[in-house]
């Protein structure tokens, strides 16, 4: 498990993190010569941040469409109870049906907004039957992805806690 501790990040942790999160595969050697650095300060960096938390892991990104799951869902609840068990509750709800694979506490009309990944409406329906067999709500509404635009799993790094 990984220690949270903020640090500040220079020039070259912020090309680095570019670099990774483009593609994490990217051997350390490779990214040092990127950055314009030797390869073990390079990976003391990569250490470095890691232990702070700012790189929370690795991932590989996967086709939706290869894995039959090309359908986004968004999903906007409301919901008329607001207690602490019944947040603890839909958070263990969410956390069981793996085609939630985003969800968020809103401000404003919608309480919680969800992202559904599935084979078709049928695959959509099941998942929505799941979530409410599991926890009342009082409201959901569901609008399905046209087109992706744009998905990107990069972060902008401009906004990064720097030295300087």
């Amino acid at each position: 498990m990984t220690t949270k501790k903020k640090i500040m990040l220079d020039g070259r942790d912020r090309r680095i993190l570019d670099v990774l999160q483009r593609d994490a595969l990217t051997p350390v050697a490779e990214i040092a010569e990127r950055v314009g650095l030797t390869a073990t300060p390079c990976w003391r960096r990569i250490q470095r941040m890691e232990k702070a938390g700012v790189i929370r892991g690795r991932v590989a990104l996967l086709d939706p469409v290869a894995l039959n799951v090309p359908v986004s869902v968004f999903v906007a609840v409301r919901t008329s109870t607001h207690s602490a068990a019944w947040v603890e509750q839909f958070r263990r709800a969410v956390d069981a049906i793996p085609e939630i694979v985003e969800a968020y506490r809103m401000s404003g009309e919608i309480d919680y907004l969800l992202r559904v990944v599935v084979p078709d409406i049928a695959g959509y329906d099941a998942v929505y039957k799941r979530l409410i067999g599991a926890i009342e709500l009082a409201d959901v509404t569901s609008s399905f992805s046209m087109e992706e635009l744009k998905h990107t799993t990069a972060l902008p790094l401009e906004h990064a806690p720097t030295t300087g």
